[in-house]
């Protein structure tokens, strides 16, 4: 396996998840810890003002503002119900090669369409702006 197939299909696996979660708020006497956040898809994408940002590496949703008795499964259902990895009844490691090549087309349907939706928030907000120029243009202001 190439090493750019091997970065595509790393987090897949449990170990790799829970490596992300160095500095995680929520480790012990509470239900998101990283090991359960790790078991329900979640890796740890910290920000500088968010220590818990949360997101699934599958379905790309991103979660935060846990509170400890927060359930990591059940808030990745409730807030991402067509995930396919949160709904999987089997373990990664007992698919076969045609499930998990049909697991990761749904995968790259989540990339695709986060990176549509990315890149039209930002054609949207340029617009914006220069709809902004365009009047103070017509108005004389500058």
């Amino acid at each position: 396996m190439d090493a750019l197939a091997a970065e595509e299909t790393k987090m897949y696996f449990y170990e790799n998840r829970l490596k992300t979660f160095s500095g995680w708020p929520f480790d012990e006497d509470c239900m998101c810890t990283p090991e359960n956040m790790a078991k329900a898809g979640f890796t740890h994408t910290p920000s500088e003002n968010s220590p818990d940002i949360a997101m699934c590496f599958f379905c790309l949703k991103e979660l935060e503002g846990w509170e400890p008795e927060d359930d990591p499964e059940k808030e990745h259902k409730s807030h991402s119900s067509s995930c396919h990895f949160i709904n999987l009844k089997k373990k990664v490691e007992d698919l076969t090669v045609e499930e998990f090549f049909k697991l990761q087309k749904e995968r790259h349907k989540f990339i695709i369409n986060k990176s549509c939706n990315d890149t039209i928030t930002k054609f949207e907000e340029a617009a914006k702006l220069k709809r902004a120029d365009i009047i103070k243009t017509a108005m004389g202001e500058e």
